[in-house]
C-alpha cells in the first residue's frame, strides 16, 4: 500500500492533517482526488510579498496572466492578476518593470496547474534588464542606426529569399507558404540557427553573414514565432544589431507577434509584425499584380479614347468654321484691298517721280545758265596763263607772255602783246 503524505513544510500543520488519500495498485487514487488533496495543501499557505521583473504581461478577458523573474538568477513563477484587482491599480505596469506584489499560491483542481493569485502589485523600479535595453536603444538611436533615411529599400520582386529561422519551425512554414501563395516562382535559401538561448546570437550571425555574401540572395528575413519576452532578447543583443545594419542586403525583421517589439525592429531595414506579415509585405501578390496591371491597361484606354475623341471633336469645330470650310473667300475679301493698295502705291510713285523730274529740269536749267559754258557759247572766251591762272587783269599779261584761249569749241594759243588802251582794245591783235 502507497500513502500520499505530503510534507508539511515550516510553521504548517502536519502531513496527516491534511487527511492523506490512501492507494495501491489495485485501488488507486482518482485524478482529482489528488488535485484536491493538493489543492487543500496549498490553499493552507498564506500571502507573501515577493520582487522580481515582469517578463510576461499577457491580457486576457480583462485578467492578466504573466510571470516574474528573480532580480539575480533565472528563477520564474506565474501569477493570475484579476481585472477586479488590476482595476484598482494605479501603476501602468508592463513586460520589464521591477515590481513588489502580494501573491498567494493557487491551485487549479480541473487543470492541475500551479499558479500564484495576485492581491496587491506596484512598481518598485525599472527592471535591469529593461534598464538596460533602454540605455541600449538610446545610444544605438544617438548613433544614428534608426534614422530611416539610412534603411535600404526592398526589392520590389525578390527573385531570391535568404531566410533565417529555427528548424521546422512555424515561422518557416508561414514565410514559405506565404510568400509562394503570393509568388508561386520565388526561391529562398534557408539557414537555420537557434532562436533562443545561448547559441541565438552566433548562429544567427554566422547565418546573417553567409546571406550577406550570397550575390543572389536579394533580401534577408529574421524570423521567429512568438515567446515570452525572456526568449527574444538575442534579438536585441548588441552584436547582432550592429551586424544588421552594417549588412549590404536590405533585412526584414519578422519577430514574434504584433505586441513583442525587439531592438531588431528598429535597426532592420523593414519591420514585420509576424513571419506571415513578412512574406506578404516582401513579396507582391500575382493576383494582385495582374489586377493592377489591367486597371492600368484600362485606365490608359480610356485616357487614349478621350484623348482621341477630344481632338476629333476640336478638329471637326475648326474644320466647321467659314474660313477653313472656304479658305478661298478670306483670299477673295483682301484682293480688292491688295487692288487699291496696289494702285495707291503706282500713283504715288508717279507722283514722287513726276516731281522728281520737274526738279531735276529746274536743277538742269539753274546749271546751265550758271555754267562757263553758256558764257562761252555767247562769244566770249577765257584767257588762261601756262599754269592755269584765269586773267582777269590786263597787268598779268606782260607782252610776250604765253597764253591759251579757251573758246566754246576748243582751245587757241596766243602771246600778249602787253596791255592796250581801252581806245584801242578792239583793235587789239592776237599773235597766234
Amino acid at each position: 500500500m502507497t500513502t500520499f503524505r505530503p510534507e508539511a513544510g515550516p510553521g504548517q500543520p502536519p502531513a496527516d492533517s491534511v487527511h492523506p488519500r490512501e492507494s495501491r495498485p489495485d485501488a488507486p487514487t482518482s485524478v482529482s482526488r489528488l488535485n484536491e488533496t493538493i489543492h487543500g495543501f496549498v490553499e493552507r499557505w498564506g500571502s507573501v510579498w515577493v520582487e522580481g521583473e515582469i517578463t510576461s504581461w499577457n491580457v486576457r478577458a480583462g485578467a492578466v496572466y504573466g510571470r516574474l523573474k528573480d532580480a539575480s538568477n533565472d528563477a520564474t513563477l506565474s501569477f493570475r492578476l484579476w481585472s477586479s484587482i488590476r482595476a484598482r491599480m494605479t501603476d501602468d505596469l508592463r513586460v520589464g518593470d521591477r515590481v513588489v506584489a502580494c501573491v498567494k499560491a493557487d491551485y487549479y483542481i480541473k487543470g492541475g496547474d500551479f499558479t500564484f493569485a495576485v492581491s496587491q502589485m506596484r512598481r518598485a523600479g525599472l527592471g535591469d534588464q529593461l534598464e538596460r535595453l533602454e540605455r541600449l536603444r538610446a545610444q544605438l538611436r544617438a548613433e544614428g542606426l534608426f534614422d530611416p533615411a539610412r534603411k535600404k529599400p526592398i526589392p520590389f520582386l525578390p527573385h531570391c529569399i535568404g531566410l533565417i529561422t529555427g528548424e521546422r519551425s512555424d515561422a518557416e512554414k508561414d514565410v514559405h507558404r506565404n510568400a509562394q501563395l503570393r509568388w508561386p516562382h520565388v526561391r529562398f535559401r534557408t539557414v537555420h540557427a537557434a532562436v533562443q538561448g545561448d547559441r541565438c546570437v552566433p548562429e544567427t550571425l554566422a547565418a546573417l553573414q553567409t546571406l550577406d555574401a550570397d550575390p543572389e540572395v536579394d533580401v534577408i528575413v529574421i524570423a521567429r514565432g512568438g515567446g515570452d519576452p525572456q526568449t527574444l532578447l538575442g534579438f536585441s543583443d548588441e552584436r547582432l544589431l550592429r551586424a544588421v545594419a552594417a549588412a549590404s542586403t536590405p533585412v526584414v525583421s519578422a519577430i514574434g507577434h504584433e505586441n513583442d517589439h525587439p531592438l531588431l525592429d528598429d535597426v532592420a531595414d523593414l519591420r514585420a509584425s509576424t513571419p506571415t506579415d513578412a512574406a506578404k509585405r516582401i513579396v507582391p501578390d500575382v493576383g494582385e499584380q495582374r489586377a493592377l496591371v489591367s486597371q492600368l491597361r484600362a485606365r490608359l484606354t480610356m485616357r487614349l479614347t478621350t484623348r482621341i475623341t477630344h481632338d476629333i471633336a476640336q478638329l471637326e469645330q475648326l474644320r466647321s468654321r467659314p474660313v477653313l470650310r472656304e479658305p478661298e473667300s478670306l483670299i477673295a475679301g483682301r484682293t480688292q484691298d491688295v487692288w487699291l493698295l496696289a494702285a495707291r502705291g503706282r500713283d504715288l510713285v508717279d507722283r514722287r517721280v513726276e516731281t522728281a523730274a520737274s526738279r531735276v529740269a529746274q536743277l538742269r536749267a539753274t546749271l546751265h545758265a550758271l555754267s562757263p559754258a553758256a558764257t562761252l557759247a555767247r562769244g566770249y572766251a577765257i584767257a588762261h596763263l601756262h599754269d592755269g591762272t584765269i586773267l582777269r587783269d590786263a597787268a598779268q599779261a606782260a607782252a610776250g607772255t604765253a597764253l591759251t584761249v579757251t573758246l566754246d569749241r576748243g582751245s587757241i594759243a596766243a602771246t600778249s602783246d602787253g596791255e592796250v588802251a581801252e581806245s584801242a582794245a578792239p583793235a587789239t591783235r592776237t599773235k597766234l
